[in-house]
């Protein structure tokens, strides 16, 4: 007989911020299904419907799988270690461990293994200092292999999250079948900022405070945390930077204190890079233009366009950074400016997905404003422009 449902309510925990999700309700099952169903169809060069392109996705080898080839943030993030406090003993080929709820695939799940529904224990995900930071958590609650096994077992209600040990917040879960996206401001270390050499690892814990009661067991189930987040947008190794003189230079060969082409108060001049990013990706986009010029950067980089201003494939990522927060949707057919030639239309977006490969940017860009006798510095302003293979891009500086 299941034990009577648990509430924890403490102190400490109702003083805590209280998050509540998006929710994406999802059928397993049913898209596994209309995953297969699809797959043969595009193997034998049959038009999609539109459910089964809906649920389709060329880089997942199954409908299982939470994310596929072509993911972003964890091109250069994700953590390295998860660990559970409990866990239920195996059954048959079944395992229920901790690292479960980060293996990429909805079929399995954490199970915690103490008496009762699991009030108080946690999983613990830990990242390299310098993983690129985290702004969304996304939990898939229960276990969701089938509506048999997600009825039967427990499902979280609300998740205790800390941020290095400390209480950070409660995360208010939706009883669905289904992923639930909590918002956060950047947590991490900010790349554009000075660090030690060796950052220290951080971590977020998940810890169990009220549960959804299961049909038939005490046991409470997480199939998937995952994440997602910033400081992965770059260009890739070549491409050409418009120096102060006029001269081009490629992008991995630049240095703080170098000085490029900008665009301040209408007119060109020349601003000081104070900071630069590397990281790998694997989910390159290249734009192609109608006069045969390309760029490749990751989908979230802001390209400014004559018809939309700011603009990429992934705007509400681009929003998160200081300056572009109505960053509209790019397409086939925009023009963009550029510094060689008149502006530029758009004719072709291509993906680069599965090779990884070391990718570059401008995170801080400054100007100096001299008063008019040029002898003294009045003040230093942020730019949030350069130019890329002739074409005007951001500085992805985050916002406060």
């Amino acid at each position: 007989m299941a034990t009577p449902l648990l509430c924890v309510a403490t102190a400490s925990a109702q003083s805590l911020p209280t998050i509540t999700p998006k929710v994406k309700e999802i059928n397993f099952e049913n898209n596994s299904r209309i995953f297969k169903n699809a797959e043969k169809k595009n193997k034998q060069g049959k038009a999609l419907n539109a459910q089964e392109m809906r649920v389709y996705d060329e880089t997942k080898e199954n409908a299982w799988d939470v994310q596929g080839a072509a993911c972003s943030w964890y091109c250069g993030g994700g953590p390295r270690e998860v660990t559970a406090s409990s866990n239920l003993a195996p059954t048959g080929d079944l395992t229920y461990d901790g690292s479960n709820a980060h293996d990429n695939s909805y079929k399995t799940a954490w199970v915690e293994g103490v008496k009762g529904y699991g009030i108080g224990e946690y999983l613990t995900y830990t990242f390299a200092g310098d993983s690129p930071r985290v702004t969304d958590v996304i939990v898939v609650n229960g276990y969701v292999k089938s509506a048999k096994a997600w009825k039967n077992n427990s499902r979280v209600k609300t998740l205790k999250m800390y941020i290095d040990g400390k209480p950070y917040a409660l995360l208010e879960l939706k009883d669905i079948m289904g992923e639930q996206s909590f918002h956060f401001p950047p947590i991490g270390n900010d790349p554009n900022q000075e660090q030690e050499e060796d950052v220290p690892d951080r971590t977020l814990k998940f810890e169990i405070v009220d549960v959804y009661k299961g049909d038939k067991y005490d046991d409470t189930a997480i199939s998937d945390i995952y994440f997602d987040g910033i400081d992965v947008h770059c260009f890739v190794k070549g491409s050409k930077v418009l120096m102060a003189d006029l001269k081009e230079k490629d992008i991995e060969d630049l240095k703080v204190g170098d000085k490029v082409i900008t665009y301040k108060h209408g007119r060109e001049t020349a601003a000081t890079i104070t900071a630069l990013v590397k990281q790998p990706h694997n989910n390159i986009v290249t734009y192609k233009f109608e006069n045969g010029t390309e760029l490749s950067c990751t989908p979230d980089h802001p390209i400014f366009t004559t018809n939309k201003g700011w603009a990429s494939l992934q705007p509400e990522k681009s929003a998160l950074y200081e300056g572009f927060e109505g960053t509209k949707n790019i397409e086939i057919g925009d023009a963009v400016f550029s510094a060689k030639s008149n502006d530029l239309k758009i004719v072709g977006i291509e993906k680069r997905e599965g090779k990884t490969e070391d990718t570059y940017t401008i995170t801080r860009l400054e100007w100096e404003h001299s008063s008019q006798d040029g002898d003294k510095l009045v003040k230093r302003e942020n730019c949030n422009i350069f130019v890329v293979n002739g074409v005007f891009v951001g500085v992805e500086k985050l916002g406060k």
